[in-house]
């Protein structure tokens, strides 16, 4: 995976979405530009304080989260389905 280091997380920003360089720009923000048919160029123009790398790498973090699997969500759709859980199962 190319890298994401401008990618944060911050608790205290944006309630620890995914953000952009600690800004209060989130990557389903800029995901959901793209989504709607605005180009790079659009979004730095909406932006100006972005640059280029920063699309860069929120299309890079978002397609790779999309293949990750969220294992408490799994547990906990696991729980739903059979209406228990055990450590010792």
């Amino acid at each position: 995976m190319k890298p994401t280091d401008r990618i944060t997380f911050n608790p205290d920003v944006m309630g620890g979405k995914p953000c952009i360089r600690g800004l209060r720009v989130t990557v389903g923000t800029i995901i959901g530009l793209i989504a709607e048919g605005h180009t790079k160029p659009d979004i730095l123009k909406l932006y100006p304080y972005l640059e280029e790398e920063d699309i860069d790498q929120a299309l890079t973090y978002a397609a790779w989260r999309v293949e990750e699997i969220d294992l408490p969500q799994l547990l906990f759709s696991l729980i739903a389905l059979t209406g228990n859980y055990s450590k010792t199962q």
